[in-house]
């Protein structure tokens, strides 16, 4: 049980890590990283987990994700935004043709799945 919580704790200050790095980072996304960060800190630190779901930045979205499995729309069209921008940038940036495509495609996905989430006037 303590390995288990272990492994959970580690994933989760990893995750939060890769959360933080992708508000300034092209290409790594924050939400689920956040989200996995919540979900890990919820199995493995109680203290961790009231300080994410308490903290100014995330909590009224942990809060909203956890409650009704939902974003507020406001935040849904700045994430498509802000993941259209990054994706244009490297898009133009890298040089190989086969890697645009890759980035082309995984922005689609990516767009595709925030479309799919349910809205919060």
């Amino acid at each position: 049980m303590v390995i288990k919580r272990g492994l959970f704790l580690l994933l989760g200050l990893i995750a939060l890590v890769l959360g933080l790095l992708g508000i300034v980072l092209p290409l790594l996304p924050t939400v689920p990283f956040i989200l996995l960060a919540a979900f890990c800190f919820a199995r493995s630190s109680k203290r961790l987990h009231l300080w994410l779901m308490t903290h100014p930045w995330f909590a009224d979205t942990l809060t909203q994700w956890q409650q009704q499995g939902a974003m507020r729309k406001s935040l849904k069209r700045k994430a498509m935004l802000v993941s259209i921008l990054s994706f244009s940038f490297s898009i133009i940036v890298v040089p190989i043709l086969w890697v645009k495509g890759v980035l082309i495609v995984m922005a689609l996905i990516l767009l595709w799945y925030l479309k799919t989430i349910p809205e919060i006037e």
